[in-house]
This record gives C-alpha cells, structure tokens and sequence, in this order.
C-alpha cells in the first residue's frame, strides 16, 4: 500500500473531489432529480401527485427507509420508453464523471418497470447503451447489476430472472434491495443459488437497518461477495473479525444514513471504526437525488463531519473501491496506479 504522506486539513476537501474513485452501490432509479422527473413525465403523459419541482423537493423528509421508498416508486413510474433509461442513466454518468468517478456498477429494479407494463428489454438496453456510450463520452466504465425487491416474493424474483436470461451478457451480477425489516435474506436463496450457478457476481443489501443476523445470512445463505450497507455488523464482534479477514467490502452510504435516520448526525457515523477494525469500506451515494449528494458529497461532507479521517482514510477507501469492484484486474491496477498519482501530485503541490 502506498505511504500517504500528510495533506493539510484545508486542501483534503480538494482532494476528496479530485481523487478517481469506483461507486459500487448506486441506484440508478434513485438519481432521477426532480426537474427530470417533471420533463419525463411531461414527455411521457404521466400524472404526478406534486404540482412542482419545489413541492416535490419539500417531500424528501424521510423518517425510514419505508416512507423514502414510497416516493421513490412514485418517481419511477414516469420511466416508460428505453429512451427514458438511457436518459436517467446519462445523466447519472455524467454527474459521476464530474466527481472523478472512473468506475460504476449501477443498480437497477426491474420489477418496478415491469409491473407497470414496461418490458424488461426496454429497461435493461437503454441502461447498458448508456453505460456504453459513457466509455466513449466521459472516459468512464460502468456495468449493471440487476436487483431483486425483497418485499416481493422469491418466486416474482424467479420470474424476473428469466425474462433477463436473454440479457444477462449485459449485467454483471445480481442484488437484493427495497424493505430490508422482515424479509431475510434466505427468503431468496433459491433464486440466488441459480444467479450463482449462472456465473453471476451476487451482492446484498443487509444490515442497514436490519440486525448482523442479516448480514451473516447474506454471506452463508446468499454466498455474497459484498455487502450493501452493513453499518450494523459493529453489534457483532465475531462478524467484524469475519468481515476484516475475510476482506468482504462493504459499500457504506453515508449521507443516506443520515437521511433515513440510521444515525442521528453524520458526525456519529461509524464508517472510521469500521476502516480502522480492517474491513473494506468504500465510500457510495445510494440514491442521490433523494439523500441529498452524489458520492463527492458523501466524501467531503462525511471527512468535514467526523474527527479523526485523514487523506490516509480517504486513499484506502478509494483504492478499497477499485479493489471491491467486479472489474478486470488490468483495469483495476491502472485506477490504483492514478489514485496514487493523484495523491503524488496533491503532494507536490504543497
């Protein structure tokens, strides 16, 4: 691991911002901001239950994550057409782009789309065209993961699976996501076992605002490579050591945290205890149109709130990052190589 050499507190928010960086734990549906909600809708004839951006904007005041989901699938609904995904996704790798993001794996719902009628070819090739087009337009690569909606049953995640077996050249790997509290994760273990079997990546969401127990099922039910979350594993002294030795990343999404009330303030966040126990924290925006930031947001405003983080804290968790990543290996060694020339230069700069 390269040797950070010390940077002033002052120019580590330049830093933050000017480091490459993979995001891991995005949801693509989840970066529709408002004004893009309104012109779809618009294009698209859908009725929304807000009369502007502003009064939409003035809904985001989330107490959990069940009362953010409601507005969450309501905005989706304005997605009709393939063009509309590629548009949304857009503008997502554009906006990542200009935070230094030099790798994305997006996650996407499809059974939101297809249980309004929408197609899951249409959802699936306007996302994979725009992460096609990001390569040559930004420099950026990106690939799909393909989410499964804990709150609905294994047997509709099944279903979904096989409608995507003619796409799934176009994804990378499968996820768990929506209402984490009461829906385990070995309720889907059949239709993971499959994913797996179909040599694809597996990664969960648990222990957001579920307890350890789901993150430990995750692992030994689910086989996940990565855990989605998992600020909770701080309960469970057996599943820290576990997580560190076993090098599983976590994809931890600080400002959503805050937004949904896992913790009370950004400053009791616990993101430090878990880098510093040895586990492989990456830093992610989750849904930012809603919470409030893109993954720069999340660095800076986390670095400015909790004492004690460093730009020793922030090259391992970009380089982390870029090590958790589905990428190819050669990919990997370049984006660690420029991390470290980022820093070679901040250095030199003093």
């Amino acid at each position: 691991m390269f040797k950070v050499p010390p940077i002033p507190a002052e120019r580590l928010p330049g830093l933050l911002r000017a480091m490459p960086k993979a995001e891991l734990h995005i949801h693509i549906e989840g970066s529709l901001e408002p004004e893009m909600i309104f012109a779809l809708a618009q294009r698209n004839g859908v009725p929304l239950p807000y009369a502007s951006v502003e009064e939409l904007r003035r809904a985001y005041a989330f107490t959990d994550l069940q009362s953010f989901l409601g507005i969450y699938y309501a905005g989706a609904s304005v997605l009709l057409h393939e063009q509309d995904f590629y548009d949304m996704a857009r503008a997502y790798l554009a906006r990542a782009a200009m935070d230094n993001v030099a790798h994305a794996e997006i996650f996407f719902d499809p059974q939101t789309h297809t249980a309004r009628g929408v197609h899951i070819e249409t959802v699936i090739n306007g996302l994979h065209r725009a992460c096609a087009d990001a390569r040559s337009s930004h420099g950026l690569s990106a690939s799909l993961i393909l989410c499964f909606l804990r709150h609905l049953s294994e047997e509709d995640a099944l279903a979904t699976l096989e409608q995507a077996l003619p796409l799934l050249d176009r994804i990378v790997g499968v996820g768990l996501d929506s209402s984490e509290r009461g829906h385990p994760p070995e309720k889907f273990a059949r239709v993971f076992e499959r994913c797996r079997a179909l040599g694809l990546h597996v990664v969960a969401h648990a222990g957001e605002e579920g307890p350890p127990a789901y993150i430990w099922s995750a692992l030994d039910v689910l086989q996940a490579e990565r855990i989605d979350h998992g600020v909770q594993a701080v309960h469970d002294p057996a599943l820290m050591r576990r997580l560190a030795d076993e090098r599983i990343p976590l994809t931890v999404c600080p400002l959503s945290n805050l937004k949904l009330c896992v913790f009370p303030r950004l400053a009791d966040h616990n993101l430090l205890q878990l880098l510093e126990a040895g586990l492989a924290v990456t830093v992610n925006s989750d849904d930012p149109a809603y919470f409030g930031g893109y993954v720069n947001d999340n660095f800076t405003q986390l670095f400015a709130a909790v004492p004690g983080l460093t730009a020793r804290h922030a090259y391992q968790l970009a380089w982390n990052s870029f090590e958790a990543s589905f990428a190819a290996e050669a990919d990997k060694r370049a984006w660690h190589h420029r991390l470290k020339e980022c820093f070679e230069q901040f250095t030199e700069n003093d």
